[in-house]
C-alpha cells in the first residue's frame, strides 16, 4: 500500500489515492449522516457518525505513516509545477483547519456520547450540538477540499 502505484493515473502512491478519494467523498458521507439527525433518526445518526469518524481517523493514520515512509511532502513537492512557497503556506493552513475540525469533531462526538449515556436519547439535551455540528461540517468540508487541492497541486498540475 505504501509503495504501490495508485489507481487515479498520477504518480501518487496507492495510499494517497485512497485518502484523496475518501476525503473527496467525506462531505457526502457527513451529509447523509446529518440527514439522519434532521429526520430525527438519532440512532442512525450516531452509528453513522461513529463509523465515519473511526474510518477518518484510521485513514489519517495510514496517510501520515505513508507520507513519512515515502519521503514526505518535500519529496512530492519537487515534481510539482506549483510554487513551493505557495504549497507550504497552503499545506500549513490546511493542517491547521484539519486539526481544528477533527479536534472539534472528536469533542462534539465525545460530549454528545457522554450526554447520551447520562440522560438517554429521550432526554438528550445539547443546546449547541446543532450549531457546533454545522461548524464542524463546514470546516471538515473545507479541509477535504483543500486536501484534494493539495493532491491536484502535487500530482496533476
Amino acid at each position: 500500500m505504501f509503495s504501490q502505484a495508485g489507481f487515479l493515473g498520477t504518480e501518487a502512491l496507492l495510499f494517497l489515492d485512497i485518502a484523496t478519494v475518501y476525503f473527496a467523498l467525506l462531505p457526502i458521507f457527513l451529509g447523509i449522516s446529518i440527514s439522519y439527525a434532521i429526520k430525527k433518526q438519532y440512532k442512525k445518526h450516531f452509528i453513522s457518525q461513529s463509523i465515519i469518524l473511526a474510518f477518518t481517523l484510521i485513514l489519517v493514520i495510514i496517510f501520515e505513516i505513508g507520507v513519512r515512509l515515502s519521503g514526505g511532502f518535500m519529496e512530492y513537492a519537487k515534481s510539482s509545477s506549483v510554487s513551493y512557497d505557495f504549497l507550504v503556506i497552503f499545506l500549513i493552513v490546511h493542517i491547521i483547519i484539519a486539526i481544528g475540525s477533527v479536534g472539534g469533531w472528536l469533542y462534539l462526538y465525545i460530549s454528545a456520547f457522554k450526554e447520551y449515556r447520562k440522560n438517554g436519547l429521550e432526554n438528550f439535551s445539547m443546546k449547541n450540538h446543532k450549531k457546533i455540528g454545522k461548524s464542524i461540517f463546514a470546516t471538515l468540508t473545507l479541509s477535504s477540499i483543500m486536501g484534494v487541492m493539495i493532491y491536484i497541486f502535487l500530482f496533476v498540475l
